[in-house]
């Protein structure tokens, strides 16, 4: 594989460029400015097609194991306790070991969906939604329920580290329009409408090879700008092995510019913290990087979102 030059660092946003930026996406998006966002792009049809990605029955997680244990990107780590008795003895009879986890779903280390409720904008939420929906009890409007039916869709995933011939992308490392079109043509294929678009930068790699690290400062993601490749191709999801921001925020005053891009101005379900490193040998050896994909968020009705398992099928 031939390793393209290395793009050029793309430019920092100011806040009226990213004003126009925020104003051209909400315009080119507003097919999917209803209660489901851009999953409306997912008709029967499409899922029907993508059923046909199956061809060897194989199942890969895209999900990383919920981590009890704290480090500096995870100082808030999911609370896993028996609630059973396990002292008792159980050497005879009927008992029940049980257990009880308590989580931050939101949080940079624990791979978990974002509803359309979860970011507030200039007091608003998705669509021109009141932010005073979300209440102290929930998300009265826009929450996770709406993906309760499951979201079955083509998925695609680009691999940009294996574009750019590296183990992973360096905190700070934007991924650009460029680089998804590139990776687009290295691995053979296309994104279309109500695709559900996976775009790894390798963060699990890194952390796993170099340990954890203080992701909220430091990481790799997409560049603002690179949304313009999701609204040409009308995706229906995003995806990413890290937070899909980078950061230090590439925008003048926003500190998470692309989730306020994708999900209140384009209606994206974000998937944040996913790992791909199970997926990618099994797309190699296929060669083939698109697959079904199954994701069933928990029923959380008043939520602004949900740890998540997403399932890939070839």
């Amino acid at each position: 594989m031939v390793t393209p030059a290395r793009p050029a660092e793309p430019s920092r946003l100011t806040a009226d460029e990213f004003a126009v930026l925020y104003r051209h996406l909400r315009s080119r998006t507003a097919w999917a400015a209803g209660g489901r966002g851009a999953l409306t792009a997912l008709t029967p049809a499409r899922v029907l097609a993508a059923t046909r990605e199956v061809r060897t029955g194989r199942t890969v997680t895209l999900a990383a194991p919920v981590e009890t244990q704290p480090g500096p990107d995870n100082p808030e780590p999911a609370e896993h306790r028996m609630s059973g008795q396990p002292e008792e003895d159980t050497s005879s009879g009927l008992h029940f070991a049980m257990d009880r986890f308590a989580m931050n779903v939101h949080g940079d280390a624990d791979s978990h969906i974002d509803a359309l409720c979860h970011v507030i904008y200039d007091g608003t939420l998705h669509g021109g939604v009141s932010a005073s929906s979300v209440t102290a009890g929930g998300a009265t409007r826009l929450s996770i329920e709406a993906a309760r039916d499951g979201i079955v869709g083509r998925g695609v995933l680009l691999d940009i580290p294996r574009l750019r011939g590296v183990p992973w992308l360096e905190p700070g490392d934007h991924v650009t329009v460029d680089d998804l079109a590139a990776a687009e043509t290295a691995q053979r294929l296309r994104v279309t409408e109500g695709d559900l678009l996976f775009v790894r930068v390798g963060h699990r790699r890194r952390r796993a090879e170099l340990g954890p690290w203080h992701a909220a400062h430091e990481r790799a993601g997409l560049h603002p700008s690179a949304l313009e490749f999701l609204a040409d191709r009308r995706v229906a999801v995003l995806g990413g092995d890290g937070n899909n921001d980078t950061a230090p925020s590439s925008t003048e005053g926003v500190d998470f510019p692309v989730h306020v891009l994708a999900v209140h101005a384009m209606g994206l379900h974000l998937l944040d913290y996913l790992q791909f490193e199970d997926l990618v040998p099994v797309c190699e050896a296929e060669g083939r990087w698109t697959f079904l994909c199954v994701i069933a968020p928990l029923r959380l009705p008043d939520a602004t979102g949900s740890p998540v398992n997403p399932i890939a099928v070839l």
